[in-house]
């Protein structure tokens, strides 16, 4: 009896262990939306970070001059659009 109940225990905790996900989720950078807005002058470097298996969502990271901070930027915001469309102007050029 005792021994039937040891291998219940243990198909009752593999049964657990096999419905839980393989892969964390919310790999992403950032944590939520962003801030709207960086004062140009200050940003140093932009990546675009595109959708992935590991985040959904695309990432907009810019780094500030003095290169101690990375800020996510809102992809939806008037701001990160209309300087990602003159950053991608320019590099057309």
């Amino acid at each position: 009896m005792k021994t039937a109940f040891i291998v219940l225990a243990c198909l009752c905790l593999v049964l657990e262990v096999k419905g839980q996900s393989g892969a964390p989720k919310g790999r992403c950078f950032c944590a939520g939306k962003g801030v709207n807005m960086v004062l140009p002058r200050k940003i140093e470097k932009v990546e675009i970070i595109p959708p992935s298996p590991s985040c959904e969502k695309q990432e907009i990271v810019v780094t500030v001059k003095n290169g101690s901070e990375q800020k996510c930027l809102n992809p939806e915001s008037k701001f990160t659009q209309n300087y990602i469309r003159k950053l991608l102007e320019k590099r057309i050029q």
